[in-house]
């Protein structure tokens, strides 16, 4: 059992906090029993696990444990107070994982893509990667101007999202422009736009987010085809960029379903 907090293995983690270290090293840090349970589930090898003495009364926590050194993986047994260093949480849950960063995969013909810029709170950036999951986006994109999508909160918020939806991190405009070619690109904006009850999200589609504060940038501006906008009460100026995501999501979710093109088994 690791009991000191100067150990290389601590340090090692910790170093992972840092945006330059874990792009450096290709790796970051996933905490919750939940969480690590649904990277095993997906198939994504950690590089080490670490967990408390607690975590091995658990039956889920056993069986995850069983799995990681099953299939290779470095798991180290670490004291509460250790494990209280090298969380990002006030409460540690008991286990965290070292896991790699997956390789952006873009899978043609496109038909259903994301693309998040300027947005800077990573719980609603957790959030929104998600929702896209549960709503069947093919590909979410974010710009260089994002909170990075592997920062502790954002794989925390997410829960386990980031190891089934492909990922394309920091991706400059051109990229993103060559990628949403063909598809109908709607940007997201308050009071501009058809109301999103009204587009058409059957067809091929990219659906731009900007940030909570300043909205999208020029870029993004000037890549779409068509805005849509949520229509809402007088009095409400805006919605949270993760509430108003999800509803875009999920009404584009309700047509594809109900035209055979989304399926949820």
């Amino acid at each position: 059992m690791i009991t000191s907090t100067a150990n290389d293995n601590v340090k090692y983690v910790r170093s992972l906090y840092r945006r330059r270290t874990r792009y450096k090293e290709q790796l970051f840090v996933a905490e919750g029993l939940c969480t690590v349970e649904e990277a095993i589930q997906a198939g994504v090898q950690p590089a080490f696990l670490f967990h408390t003495p607690a975590m091995l009364a658990l039956p889920r926590g056993q069986l995850v444990l069983s799995r990681a050194e099953e299939r290779g993986a470095s798991v180290r047994a670490v004291s509460e107070p250790v494990m209280s260093v090298m969380a990002d949480t006030v409460t540690p849950s008991g286990i965290l994982a070292v896991l790699p960063m997956l390789r952006c995969s873009i899978r043609r013909p496109l038909t259903w893509v994301l693309v998040v810029d300027g947005l800077r709170d990573p719980g609603n950036l957790g959030t929104i990667v998600r929702s896209a999951l549960a709503a069947g986006i093919e590909l979410v994109i974010t710009t260089s101007g994002t909170v990075d999508v592997y920062s502790p909160k954002v794989v925390r918020t997410a829960m386990g999202a980031h190891f089934r939806v492909n990922l394309c991190v920091d991706q400059p405009w051109r990229a993103i422009r060559n990628t949403l070619g063909g598809l109908h690109v709607l940007l997201a904006k308050p009071g501009e736009g058809s109301p999103y009850w009204e587009v058409d999200w059957r067809q091929p589609t990219g659906l731009l987010i900007g940030g909570e504060a300043q909205g999208a940038g020029p870029e993004a501006e000037e890549l779409a085809t068509a805005r849509v906008t949520i229509p809402m009460h007088e009095y409400v100026e805006s919605l949270n960029a993760a509430v108003a995501a999800s509803i875009l999501l999920f009404e584009a979710a309700r047509q594809r379903f109900h035209a055979g093109q989304f399926h949820t088994s």
